[in-house]
């Protein structure tokens, strides 16, 4: 008899610990599938409206960008011409380069890009144009971007960069090829522009 009830304990015992067990080892998964749900929603939350949108020929104007990118948490994107500017090509003393071809010739102007689509287009509200002066002007790939895109309901900021040319007329005369949007002046920037100086202009602008 007594060995019976000790039997019978014994399960008793060994089935409140199997459930126990079981309880403990669902509220685990239950914890492991949650954490990533939570980091996915966190992600998808995060989200900027500004674009920094820029040419750079030399690398100047890019260092720019990402400056104002930094500043702005905004995103980049490249303008790239579908043939690329070589050295050779960017020659102002060579009159026969490229690009005193093309500034000798308007219809050559006319510069295809790798792609004029930016992802979510739509979703910003603030658009920084970068691009060098070429001749007094806004470098050609620029127009290019600027006449195959609608700018309506966004304000627009160009900047560009030179040794010593003013942005002068370049960022009036862009406004003039685009569908809209609320055009700034804008602002020159030296070809070693320190990072400082950008980020006290891009603040002014807000």
């Amino acid at each position: 008899m007594m060995n019976w009830h000790k039997r019978l304990i014994a399960c008793i015992v060994g089935a409140m610990t199997a459930v126990s067990l079981a309880a403990c080892g669902g509220g685990a998964g239950t914890a492991a599938t949650s954490t990533p749900q939570a980091a996915q929603t966190t992600g998808a939350a995060e989200h900027t409206s500004a674009l920094v949108a820029y040419f750079s020929a030399t690398g100047s104007t890019r260092h720019v960008a990402e400056e104002i990118a930094k500043v702005t948490d905004g995103a980049l994107f490249e303008i790239e011409p579908a043939d690329p500017y070589t050295a050779a090509d960017l020659d102002y003393n060579d009159a026969d380069s490229r690009i005193s071809r093309e500034h000798d010739d308007e219809s050559l102007r006319d510069v295809k890009l790798r792609t004029t689509e930016v992802p979510n287009w739509d979703d910003y509200t603030t658009i920084y144009i970068g691009y060098p002066i070429w001749w007094g002007a806004a470098a050609w790939p620029v127009s290019t971007f600027v006449r195959a895109n609608d700018f309506s309901g966004k304000t627009v900021i160009p900047f560009c960069t030179s040794a010593s040319s003013s942005i002068d007329s370049s960022a009036s005369e862009l406004a003039k090829l685009a569908n809209g949007g609320d055009w700034k002046d804008g602002q020159r920037f030296s070809s070693s522009e320190s990072a400082q100086n950008v980020e006290a202009w891009v603040k002014q602008q807000s």
